[in-house]
């Protein structure tokens, strides 16, 4: 089939001048009647002949083989000539013709020309319906594009409609473990969306993620499993289809957003605009007007949120990149957020087609709290019981204390799933909490697979009551068959059939339904699988896909198979996983298989491997000291970066590295500023025991880096053995919360500040220390008509820098330059 081909055939149809300012009749615009024509009567069969073998590929999947052959045959040209004919008489308008779609179309076609299938046998009969249908699209896209007027009209009308499905698709969030009988299991985005932190290379104070987005039109966003890439996507999508933004993200207003998972692109790459709402199987993608999304991008009014692009098989992201290049130059004036896992793609992997990289921070201090505030908020909308809301404020100050005080828990809580569970387990289990991610994860899935219907009496109410274990078992199989196919959705049929395959051999299950009722069940009662659309199915959360693929793993002793893939990305957190369920033998003998020299392994792969065994020691629960040692051999010069991007890139290790990293007090200072960006990636108090021989270089570049990362310690202990210590020369302090500002205050001050948190006047006026302060960087988006007499407390300020352009500054003290970012 050739598109170009079948346009210009459709376009012969009718006269090339006519009024595009209005609707319009089609018989007037036909070109074989009337005072232009530019056809007789005598070439519909022509055209009719031409169009059916153009067309014969596209409604072969409809129909039967060979209906290539059969739909050039002359019975069914003649066939289509007659209702080609019928375009000179049926009583339709161009708008109304594109608004009732070219089936309806094709429908009024047949009426307005009943002999056209009187000599056809049923079989032609229905070649020829799927050829009316496949010609009246292509009508439909014709009119359309001829007509401003009906591609105006078509277009707003249909993005009334699309902005409230995007709305009714993404306006809510699953908050884990808030599964109570009379209550749903998703709550509005807007009771439990956590604005997310970013930073730009891992130095300097993070922002929030509209603030850092604001402005920016291509951005690739990288974020761990859990840190909230899709919750951003989603807020975003919503915000813009409801027209209401944030003051830093009022530039977006008036796109369009496309919301594009990249798991749900086929093997066939990234789709053409027209094809993105049938890829990411929108439920009315059929409605859209010919052309619609063409004329979206083409006019730079799109919001391309393509989400996920570690969720493409590796082998296809290469063609996803090249995807990622060519459209926005081929549709410059859209935005582009592109999101990925950190491990899936390479730094600067789209710099140069100008994407900014931002990376979602891990949970501060104030976001873990604030999320667990959130969280219990949300639970409290469907309880009445007094005495059940005390007991919830109970586990909720409870939670925040713990989360505080217990180191674990503090290195759990670093994103907004995590936290989630932490929420949900602790209320679960009435203010007990697991220790460690196996335990955290093996007592979630008893609270969502078991315990909760069970200890509220629950009847089942499918019929279908399976023990936990069973449940656990048909799951794994589903996640297992995900991860060997390198895919994080299925349809619906391989479910199925996943299912028909092992249900037999697990009695619990094969006494109580077929696949389609087990199917069922565990889609319904776990909490763990969702149906995205129709026809697929997911888990919640990629993470449970990953540890239930581990668990499955685990019992096969499949540990070669592991060990064949560990150079893929989408393999680590799996094989994570797995060290921390398997017994210590089978731990061993899957770290030395890491570290052991492959033959055919290309040596950034043989690197991967060998960080990623040290990346699972702290999962091991029980291991060799031998084997212990042998990986921090192995892996000790390759923890000694030699370049800012390998720096950041050690941070996915975890804690572990801290233990591999070289003394810092004989290096250089670029290699100290090296080793700087890798410690602070790691948010672990016991970072801080390393930073601390750092703390005293003259570096601009280390001091700057460690100032940046105050945030991501407990406040008091990095005020005193870091902040304390930093000469002062040059550098500006970093300031977000309350508790830093009197901290840097009862250090005495500083020179330079930088404010990265909201604070109100009074609170600055208060909190810094008015005779040492000499230049102030407020790094937050202050507003409009913004008035800073207050800052006339500091009698000895000099610089005053605003990193957002603001309507109007008034105020200012006599002295005091004003700089502003972009100005």
């Amino acid at each position: 089939m050739d598109p170009a081909a079948i346009a210009t055939l459709v376009q012969e149809l009718f006269v090339a001048d006519g009024p595009v300012d209005r609707p319009v009749r089609i018989a007037s615009l036909v070109a074989f009647q009337g005072d232009h024509r530019t056809l007789t009567e005598r070439d519909l069969p022509r055209i009719a002949s031409a169009l059916a073998e153009e067309l014969s590929e596209e409604i072969t999947g409809e129909i039967a083989e060979e209906t290539a052959d059969q739909a050039t045959r002359p019975a069914l040209t003649d066939a289509l000539a007659r209702t080609l004919h019928s375009l000179g008489t049926v009583d339709l308008d161009d708008l109304r013709a594109v608004r009732l779609g070219h089936e309806a179309f094709a429908r009024h076609l047949a009426i307005a020309a009943p002999d056209a299938d009187e000599e056809l046998n049923p079989a032609d009969a229905h070649t020829h319906a799927s050829l009316r249908e496949a010609v009246c699209a292509h009508i439909l896209r014709f009119l359309t594009t001829r007509s401003p007027f009906v591609a105006a009209a078509e277009d707003a009308a249909f993005e009334e409609r699309y902005a409230q499905d995007i709305i009714a698709a993404h306006d809510h969030l699953t908050i884990y473990g808030i599964d109570l009988t009379h209550s749903p299991d998703s709550w509005p985005l807007d009771a439990a969306y956590l604005s997310l932190e970013t930073e730009t290379d891992g130095s300097g104070p993070s922002a929030p993620a509209e603030q850092a987005l604001a402005g920016r039109t291509r951005v690739l966003l990288w974020g761990v499993a859990g840190s909230g890439k899709t919750t951003l996507v989603q807020r975003l999508a919503v915000s813009v289809a409801r027209g209401d933004l944030p003051a830093p993200l009022e530039g977006l207003r008036g796109r369009v957003p496309f919301v594009l998972p990249v798991r749900r692109f086929r093997r066939d790459g990234f789709p053409e605009p027209d094809a993105f709402l049938s890829a990411v199987r929108y439920p009315h993608a059929a409605a859209q007007p010919p052309g619609w999304a063409e004329r979206v991008l083409s006019r730079g009014r799109g919001l391309l949120l393509v989400d996920g692009v570690d969720e493409a098989p590796e082998d296809e992201r290469e063609r996803l990149r090249e995807a990622l290049r060519e459209l926005p130059t081929r549709y410059p004036g859209n935005v582009w957020l592109v999101t990925s896992r950190p491990s899936a793609v390479r730094e600067n992997w789209l710099a140069s087609e100008r994407f900014t990289e931002l990376k979602l921070s891990p949970l501060s201090r104030e976001g873990v709290t604030a999320f667990i505030r959130r969280w219990h908020a949300a639970a409290r909308q469907d309880i009445t019981d007094p005495v059940d809301l005390d007991r919830l404020s109970g586990y909720e100050e409870t939670l925040l204390d713990a989360v505080r005080i217990t180191r674990d828990l503090g290195r759990l809580a670093t994103n907004p799933l995590m936290c989630g569970l932490l929420c949900a387990l602790h209320r679960d289990r009435r203010g007990y909490l697991p220790r460690g991610r196996k335990a955290l994860y093996d007592a979630a899935l008893s609270m969502l697979l078991e315990r909760r219907d069970r200890e509220r009496a629950m009847l089942p109410p499918d019929g279908i009551d399976l023990p936990q274990e069973p449940k656990i078992q048909l799951l794994q199989k589903l996640a297992h068959r995900m991860l060997v196919n390198g895919r994080s959705e299925m349809d619906r049929a391989t479910a199925l059939e996943t299912l028909g395959r092992y249900i037999p051999a697990i009695p619990h299950a094969a006494r109580q339904g077929g696949p389609e009722e087990i199917y069922r069940h565990l889609l319904n009662r776990t909490g763990l699988l969702r149906e995205p659309t129709p026809g697929s199915v997911d888990f919640v959360h990629r993470t449970f896909q990953d540890y239930l693929s581990a668990r499955a793993v685990v019992e096969r002793h499949d540990f070669d198979f592991l060990i064949d893939h560990a150079h893929l990305d989408d393999w680590e957190e799996v094989i994570r996983m797995s060290v921390a369920l398997a017994r210590p033998d089978e731990c061993a003998y899957l770290l030395e298989g890491l570290l052991a020299a492959r033959k055919d392994a290309r040596p950034v792969h043989a690197r991967h491997r060998k960080l990623l065994a040290a990346a699972c020691l702290e999962h091991a629960t029980e291991l060799d000291p031998e084997v212990r040692s042998r990986v921090h051999r192995y892996t000790r010069d390759l923890v000694r970066p030699t370049s800012l991007e390998g720096a950041r890139a050690l941070g996915w290790i975890g804690p572990i590295v801290l233990e591999m990293l070289p003394d810092p007090s004989g290096v250089s200072d670029e290699e100290a500023h090296r080793l700087a960006v890798t410690a602070t990636s790691i948010a672990d108090d016991r970072a801080i025991d390393y930073l601390v021989r750092l703390r005293d270089r003259a570096s601009w570049a280390v001091r700057a880096q460690l100032a940046g990362a105050w945030r991501r310690y407990d406040t008091d202990r990095y005020a005193e053995e870091i902040i304390a210590h930093l000469d002062e020369r040059e550098l500006d302090f970093p300031v977000s919360d309350p508790e830093e500002l009197r901290a840097l205050r009862r250090l005495g001050g500083r020179p330079c500040v930088q404010i990265a948190g909201a604070f109100t006047p009074e609170q600055l006026a208060e909190g810094l220390v008015a005779e040492r302060l000499t230049e102030l960087w407020l790094a937050y988006d202050l507003g409009a008509d913004l008035d800073l007499g207050w800052l006339a407390v500091f009698p000895r300020l000099e610089i005053l820098r605003l990193s957002h352009r603001n309507a109007e500054v008034t105020g200012v003290p006599e002295g005091v330059q004003v700089i502003v970012a972009g100005a």
